[in-house]
């Protein structure tokens, strides 16, 4: 029987691209209609961002760990957290977490080595993009990375939490990725993150300037694969 997913969401955009993904992918490995369990989790946003707005990752940790004994408690096997950002909180809570958890960064990294990428533009919100999250998991494969400037930060992060994060998908948002998108493609990139779980509902191969690595649904596949086990995928 596959393994029961545990999800720790945030935001609820993201959270529920992430929960559809594994829902209806998992057919292709379990049969019609068919996927793991899976069970979800979530504290309002208005938690996580009152700490996140006073650079309080101590507390965004014990916001995930509620949320993992939760999950625990009711049989998950191992959780996921489709949110990027969050993913800054998750050194304070490994230690401690009565479930494993998969890491979204690590998760893109590999997929971007796989795909014989070398230099990763990074997006997602301003707290993510200026962190180590995605630096340290791209270093570790042999990765270089670009950042957005200063001020395409503050942009895109405004996007994000007064549009993206609130279900609006807005056509100059879109544009306005895509510029900051080939902005990296011109400083080297080869291949561009994105780091926040809603960009990929307006962000896609389709119409980026470079290669995506959309690491919402590359956290759900590799939830996924964890889920059905090897002998399952080798079916």
């Amino acid at each position: 029987m596959a393994g029961h997913i545990g999800i720790v969401a945030c935001s609820a955009e993201g959270a529920a691209l992430c929960y559809r993904t594994i829902c209806v992918e998992g057919a292709a490995l379990l049969g019609p209609h068919a996927h793991p369990e899976v069970s979800m989790h979530t504290h309002s946003l208005a938690d996580y961002m009152a700490a996140i707005y006073r650079g309080d990752w101590a507390a965004v940790g014990e916001i995930m760990l509620d949320s993992a004994g939760k999950l625990a408690r009711i049989g998950a096997d191992f959780v996921i957290c489709p949110d990027n950002t969050i993913h800054q909180a998750l050194p304070h809570v490994q230690a401690r977490s009565p479930l494993p958890w998969l890491h979204i960064a690590e998760v893109a990294a590999g997929h971007a080595a796989e795909r014989g990428f070398h230099r990763i533009g990074l997006t997602g919100t301003k707290w993510l993009v200026e962190s180590d999250v995605y630096p340290d998991k791209l270093a570790a494969r042999g990765l270089a990375f670009e950042r957005p400037t200063a001020a395409e930060r503050e942009e895109c992060n405004r996007i994000i939490m007064d549009e993206l994060v609130q279900s609006r998908f807005e056509p100059p948002s879109v544009a306005y990725f895509q510029q900051v998108i080939g902005g990296l493609k011109e400083r080297g990139c080869d291949a561009v993150v994105l780091g926040c779980t809603e960009i990929p509902l307006i962000i896609g191969d389709g119409n980026s300037p470079l290669p995506t690595l959309d690491s919402t649904r590359l956290l759900a596949r590799a939830a996924l694969r964890r889920a059905v086990g090897d002998e399952a995928l080798a079916a």
